[in-house]
């Protein structure tokens, strides 16, 4: 976490540890606070504090997103498996995506039918970093809506988007990204776990999947993390007030390390869009390599990568995201995800670089020997 995030909770673990629905005039203070930091956090992301719900992370936001709607699921194949599980124990559509990750416009339109309530696209993939065309698919969404109001349809249809990924980096104006609901992750900016939001659209009405004293409006029962809100508001207050900064950093840092590889090993398969990525990701293949030795070996002299989601690295099942972009089992098994921080610096990214690029080359190596 940043340090700025620990300093904001720290209090409320401590000397400020009252529950806030209760009476009392410490506790009623508590609950001004907390107040405070959910409209500081719905500013961030151009919204009202009375508009988002805050959650156990991205997951409950996106199980409670799609879960408030029966009917019919769009969704893309690169989805977090959150997403894709409440859309397969439902009719859906999974659309497909290019050989760069991104989803067409087009093949989502041609998605939707009448039986549609719920398109969700995430606003950047986790492990390849592509970013989606939301502004132009809330485009198809709002006009599909338009067209049920003129035949007097009662189906609702809403825009749902997980923007945990992108925080931090890319705008998170509802407005401008025109979705109808959005959930973002405390962690990927800098604060704690297991602390997240959705946001939603006045229109939107949801039903909740966790019940109990009514809490959050009604929709997310259970005593408020106060600390980890606190958390929440300051990291993500600081990371949008630096994100150009933060993505200049970034975007250098993550060119450079992208060209050392390339010139070490010019047959490495590069993913993503190389216009529409995030600044902090470099997905990269070595087709023939066992990418999990390369985690083992990479980690054993500090430099930690990932093969893929974690969600995926942990049950130790092959990315669906590679599998989607049409990588061949040999090069999605060799392939390794490098996502970089705001505190690297150029020395740290030379170095990175030399380590990985003699781990790889070792592998190489046994292997001409077998």
């Amino acid at each position: 976490m940043s340090q700025r995030a620990i300093d904001a909770m720290l209090p409320y673990f401590r000397d400020k540890f009252f529950n806030p629905s209760a009476p009392y005039q410490p506790a009623v203070e508590i609950r001004r606070d907390y107040q405070l930091a959910k409209s500081r956090i719905a500013q961030a992301i151009g919204a009202r504090g009375d508009e988002i719900i805050i959650t156990a992370g991205a997951t409950e936001s996106i199980n409670l997103a799609l879960n408030s709607f029966d009917g019919h699921i769009v969704t893309t194949a690169i989805e977090h498996h959150a997403v894709l599980s409440v859309a397969k124990a439902r009719n859906h559509t999974l659309v497909p995506v290019d050989s760069r990750g991104r989803v067409s416009v087009e093949a989502v339109a041609a998605a939707i039918t009448d039986e549609t309530t719920i398109v969700s696209v995430g606003l950047a993939n986790s492990e390849i970093g592509t970013i989606q065309p939301l502004r132009e698919i809330a485009e198809i969404v709002g006009r599909e809506r338009a067209r049920r109001q003129q035949v007097s349809s009662k189906t609702p249809i809403f825009f749902h988007t997980d923007a945990s990924q992108g925080a931090g980096q890319l705008d998170l104006s509802v407005a401008r990204l025109g979705v109808d609901m959005m959930t973002v992750n405390a962690s990927k900016v800098y604060g704690p776990k297991q602390v997240g939001l959705l946001w939603t659209a006045p229109p939107v009405k949801l039903r909740p999947v966790i019940v109990g004293g009514g809490q959050e409006l009604g929709l997310r029962s259970g005593t408020e993390n106060v600390a980890g809100v606190m958390g929440f508001e300051a990291a993500l207050t600081e990371a949008v007030s630096h994100r150009k900064s933060t993505v200049e950093n970034l975007t250098l840092l993550r060119n450079k390390l992208e060209r050392l590889l390339i010139d070490a090993f010019p047959d490495a398969i590069l993913s993503g869009h190389r216009r529409h990525r995030l600044a902090s990701h470099l997905h990269i293949s070595f087709a023939g390599l066992d990418a999990e030795r390369l985690v083992f070996a990479l980690e054993t002299r500090g430099v930690y990568v990932a093969t893929g989601s974690a969600c995926a690295a942990n049950k130790g099942t092959r990315s669906h995201v590679l599998t989607a972009i049409g990588l061949s089992d040999a090069e999605a098994d060799g392939s390794l995800r490098l996502s970089l921080s705001g505190d690297l610096d150029e020395p740290a990214i030379d170095r990175a670089a030399e380590i990985i690029i003699d781990e790889v080359r070792r592998e190489y190596e046994r292997l001409e020997t077998l």
